[in-house]
Parts: C-alpha cells; structure tokens; sequence
C-alpha cells in the first residue's frame, strides 16, 4: 500500500518511515482514550500501546504531537512512542493533585487572544504571556473583536507594557480588519496553537482564517462578556493554504507549572531592576538598596506588575515542589510493587519463607 499523505505538509521533518514495523502521525484530536491521527495512509483514529506508555518515560500524546504507530489498515491503529517535541504548552492541571497537563505540541506561534471588551485582562495575559514563552514558540497577541472597541490604539499601548517582545495585533472576524497581519504566520506547513478563555472568538477566527465555517460559533452574554465553550477538546485543523491550526478549549483556570524560563522572559523589566539589588535575595520589600521599590518610586515600573511577577514566580516554585514530591511517591510505589514481585518469587520457587 503505498502513502497518500505527505507528512512533510503536516511539519514532519524526520524521516517518512520510522523503522519496518512503524510509521509517523501526527495527533490531529484527542478524545480521552481515543485519538484522531494524520500518517501517511491519510486520518486514522488510534490508541495508545498500553505497555508503551507503562512506566510513565514516554510523554502521552497531545494535539499536535508526532507519535510512532502500528498502522491497522482495518481498525484503530496503535500509537507505540511519542517523538520528541519541538514545543510544548502546558498548564497545571485544575483538577487537584493531577500536576502537570498537556495541552499543544509542535508549534510555530502561540496566538493569545484576549477580546476588545470586558474580557480584556492584563494580568491574564501575563500569564498566558510566560507560558507562551515557557513553550519555546513565538508568542502573538491577538485583540479580537476590533470592530465594536472605542479605543484600540489605546489598547494597544495599554497591552503593550505588559507584553515582553510580542507583537500585539488587533482583529475583527466580523469585517476581517487585521487579518491581512496574519499572513507571516498563518502560512504552508506551519501550525499555531490558540488560546484564549471562552468567549474570546476563537472559533469565529478559524472560522474567518479557513474561509468556511469548520468551527462551531455560540454568543456571549453582553452584561459581561462571558462564553460557553465551543470547542469541546484539543484538535488541530489544516486550512486550505496548508497552514495548521490547533485550538482548544476556553480556559477558565491557567496555573502555573515549570515556568521559570518563561517568567525570566516575559517578566524581564522587572527581573532588570532585581538584578540591581543590592542583596541577591532581596524579596523588593523594605530592604535597603532595593532596585525594583526604587524603580516602581520613580514610575518606572508598576505595584501591579511586580505582584504578578510574585504570584507567578511563587506559582511556578510550588509546582516544582509538588513534581518532585509527585515523582518521589511513583518511585516509592515502584520499589515497593518490585518488592512485592519478589517476595512472589521467593515463595513460588522455595524460597526462605517456605521454610520457616
């Protein structure tokens, strides 16, 4: 059977077959235990080898990753090993004690969108903002609904002292105001990952993109400016230009998990002036020869930046902590489940407790 599918126009860049038992695919929708996949006989749906994805050393797959598979041309084919990333966005997970979860993987730019209304937040984009950065993508700020904001210039400036290096691009899906800027990034064998809460404008965005309606469109309630959440799981759709798209769900809740890089990145004015401190530990309180009380006195630097910078920094350490307390309780459970095998053993074969 020969392929039909050039996984090169999904972003494949390694070799067409892995070895002779697997072939590449790209996870294009995740549904629980169940996966929708591109290879090279075209969409599939699939599930993980269990005994893969065992130990917990291979990284379960997510919208967006390559994955190594076990083609059935006659059902659900099997995904063996997930390939290595060459992005990665993740938040923790808000139901409690799940740590880490995955939400895109293998992108080019990460498109953050916050609309031109009551949703406009610039302490949420701060912390999409260093996520973002954390992944290693190049980060966008979309400002959605252009068409009905008094003030764009305005909000624009506005954004742009929280917004680290990133372009700030306001958009209208309505009158297509904006989408024109869009042309670097949404292009042939690219793929950006959106993100946005509910309400945003997501769906009517890919929408506008794709030039067709492949993505479902629900209102939003005016008095304050909240959505229901029209895309239901992570999936990544191709456009007729060839460029990918991964959307995902509204996210009420965005915590932080192993963002330090991110935080450097995208809190780097405030990390300039920590810099300056006299003392390397300096928390930017009431110690002497503080650079950062000094430059927020001069009005160089918000009180409200600072915080955010604080309470993500604080974020991030927790989730490290609770990793690693994560991985130390797996590693007690593994040697004691190795334990209980050899004990097993030992009685099966005559060992010493058979002879007591």
């Amino acid at each position: 059977m020969n392929f039909t599918t050039d996984m090169r126009d999904y972003g494949y860049k390694g070799e067409e077959t892995i070895d002779e038992k697997h072939i590449p695919a790209r996870i294009t929708a995740v549904h629980r235990e169940r996966f929708e996949a591109v290879c090279g006989y075209g969409q599939i749906c699939a599930r993980i080898k269990t005994g893969a994805y065992k130990d917990g050393l291979i990284n379960y797959p997510t919208a967006g990753d390559f994955v190594s598979i076990e083609y059935n041309p006659m059902g659900d084919s099997l995904i063996a090993d997930t390939l290595p990333r060459s992005s990665f966005f993740s938040r923790k997970d808000p139901t409690p004690g799940r740590g880490e979860q995955a939400v895109a993987a293998n992108f080019d730019y990460v498109f953050i969108m916050q609309s031109l209304n009551h949703d406009l937040n610039p302490r949420r984009m701060e912390r999409y903002l260093t996520l973002a950065w954390q992944s290693g993508a190049i980060p966008v700020i979309l400002l959605t609904k252009a068409d009905i904001a008094d003030n764009i210039s305005g909000a624009v400036r506005d954004i742009s002292k929280t917004a680290a290096g990133a372009d700030i691009i306001p958009v209208s899906s309505k009158t297509g105001y904006g989408l024109d800027r869009l042309g670097d990034h949404i292009c042939s064998r690219k793929t950006a990952v959106f993100l946005g809460s509910s309400g945003v404008g997501k769906s009517s965005l890919v929408n506008a993109l794709a030039g067709e309606e492949i993505m479902n469109v629900s209102g939003i309630r005016e008095d304050d400016s909240k959505g229901r959440h029209t895309t239901t799981h992570r999936q990544l759709v191709m456009l007729k230009n060839g460029a990918m798209i991964i959307d995902t769900p509204g996210m009420r809740e965005l915590g932080m998990w192993d963002a330090s890089e991110g935080i450097s990145t995208a809190f780097g004015d405030v990390e300039k002036f920590a810099a300056m401190c006299r003392f390397s530990d300096c928390r930017h309180e009431n110690e002497p020869g503080c650079a950062v009380r000094a430059a927020i006195e001069r009005g160089e630097l918000s009180e409200e930046r600072l915080e955010s910078y604080r309470k993500l920094s604080d974020e991030s350490a927790a989730s490290d902590k609770q990793d690693m307390l994560r991985k130390k309780r797996e590693r007690f459970k593994d040697i004691a489940l190795q334990n209980k095998k050899r004990r097993k053993t030992e009685r099966r074969f005559g060992g010493k407790d058979d002879y007591r």
